[in-house]
């Protein structure tokens, strides 16, 4: 009887070990120059029915930071300090190093972080060279140049390179459908726009996504919102169309 109790007892704690071994963890851990941030708090938020939730939190002593978990899936959170978001975080298994400074705000070591912040970084770099389309468009002026021999040299340029940017963004969407990647880049481009719309864009992505993409919530209310918009937008349209016709 004896040793039948120890055998259950041995394979119970092997159970529970080959369970923690397996159990999928994050560790996050952060590194800053910015001497200011000592002493601070630092969080990791989600977005959770609209309202920001805490998922870890840390303070910064002496340049670093660090918080573990386990993670049941995937998920997009963002770093706050405070009450200020940072920079976005996709919290998945493994070892994610934070980088803050002056300059630069970045995570890397797992893979969709690293993608994330590729894209980031290839995006501002895009950002960056229209631009300095602009300011050179700016200068010229300055320069007494008039302003339709600068809109024939510059103009199709600035375009041309906007929608090569926009592109890109699509492009990474469509790509990352199936991860949370997909679907909270298109929310960040979305939040560029004055109001939720639906932009040719935004139709094209959404017509070749997959159920689980747009059944995102936060895709869904946002698709949601800009077909309610669209349809305000048509109706008053009509309206200005029928008040028109009637004055002639």
């Amino acid at each position: 009887m004896l040793k039948q109790y120890l055998n259950n007892i041995l394979w119970l704690v092997m159970g529970v070990l080959c369970l923690t071994s397996c159990a999928k963890g994050y560790r996050v851990e952060g590194k800053s120059s910015v001497t200011s941030l000592d002493g601070k708090k630092l969080y990791l938020k989600a977005l959770q029915d609209g309202d920001w939730m805490v998922v870890d939190s840390a303070e910064m002593l002496h340049g670093c930071f660090k918080m573990k978990g386990t993670v049941d899936s995937v998920r997009m959170v963002t770093l706050y300090m405070d009450e200020e978001g940072l920079m976005p975080l996709v919290l998945e298994d493994g070892k994610i190093k934070v980088n803050i400074s002056n300059t630069q705000l970045r995570a890397e070591g797992t893979p969709l972080n690293d993608l994330l912040y590729e894209f980031i970084d290839k995006r501002n770099d895009m950002e960056r060279a229209i631009n300095e389309v602009e300011r050179k468009e700016a200068r010229l002026v300055l320069d007494g140049v008039r302003l339709d021999d600068i809109h024939d040299r510059l103009q199709h340029k600035v375009d041309s390179m906007a929608l090569a940017m926009e592109a890109y963004v699509k492009s990474f969407i469509t790509a990352n459908y199936e991860n949370v990647l997909g679907s909270s880049i298109f929310m960040m481009m979305c939040s560029t726009l004055p109001y939720p719309v639906m932009t040719p864009t935004i139709e094209d992505i959404l017509k070749d996504a997959p159920l689980t993409f747009k059944q995102n919530p936060l895709v869904k209310d946002y698709v949601s919102k800009a077909k309610e918009n669209m349809k305000l937008i048509e109706e008053n349209k009509r309206l200005q169309e029928n008040v028109a016709t009637a004055q002639r």
